[in-house]
């Protein structure tokens, strides 16, 4: 009898944000749900300027960043947020996770613009099955470019922190890579002081054993018609 086949290492293509049916996978807000007044957006952007070659369309993720609050809420708010994270996919047999347990990189081909001063104020979101409900697996998301390129950023799954309630978790583990519930990216210009327009183009989120691998990541849409074919 043949053996199993080895598991997969191609890279592994998780959520796209390229037409419609893409973006209702995701969820946003802000700081502006409980009082604050920072926006968020996420849209289809079709603008040829802002588009990576060979696509005719990507999210963008874009609002205002604002660090003061609604009146009232000065002394109870911590304002200066906004992300948005694909959501939970329910099944009649169960919730569907990723399963990245082969590979070893987060690889996201984002775009960044709006004001400058807030480039270092993203952090990429993983959110794991099991846990407590408030855990998130959490890293800055770091652009390499200066001049508002796409580029692909590669983020190694075993750098992510174990935060709890916005809080760096005494108890620090591996992330459990075998159950990853939602991914999500978010702009945190209150805890650096930043505020005015932010930008973020984002294409696709994918799962690769090391930097350099092609990306070919299909619309989440098309992803979820194949497995159902299966």
């Amino acid at each position: 009898m043949k053996g199993a086949d080895l598991p997969s290492r191609a890279p592994l293509p998780l959520l796209a944000l390229n037409t419609p049916e893409d973006l209702k996978g995701f969820a946003t807000g802000c700081d502006s749900d409980v009082g604050g007044r920072s926006t968020a957006k996420l849209e289809l952007d079709t603008n040829p300027k802002r588009l990576p070659p060979g696509k005719s369309a990507v999210g963008r993720f874009w609002g205002e960043m604002r660090l003061d609050v609604q009146p009232g809420k000065e002394r109870t708010l911590r304002s200066g947020y906004a992300g948005f994270r694909s959501m939970p996919r329910p099944t009649l047999f169960g919730e569907m996770l990723h399963n990245v347990s082969y590979h070893d990189y987060l690889a996201l081909r984002v775009r960044a613009g709006g004001d400058p001063r807030t480039w270092n104020s993203y952090f990429v979101n993983i959110q794991t099955e099991g846990g407590y409900s408030n855990d998130l697996w959490q890293h800055r998301l770091y652009f390499k470019r200066s001049d508002g390129g796409w580029e692909d950023v590669y983020i190694p799954f075993d750098n992510f922190v174990r935060k709890n309630a916005g809080e760096i978790a005494r108890d620090q583990y591996k992330m459990p890579r075998n159950q990853l519930r939602t991914i999500g990216v978010s702009i945190l210009g209150g805890n650096s002081l930043v505020a005015g327009p932010y930008e973020l183009g984002i294409d696709t989120i994918s799962a690769v054993v090391e930097p350099g691998d092609t990306l070919q990541a299909e619309s989440t849409h098309s992803l979820q018609a194949e497995s159902e074919k299966a």
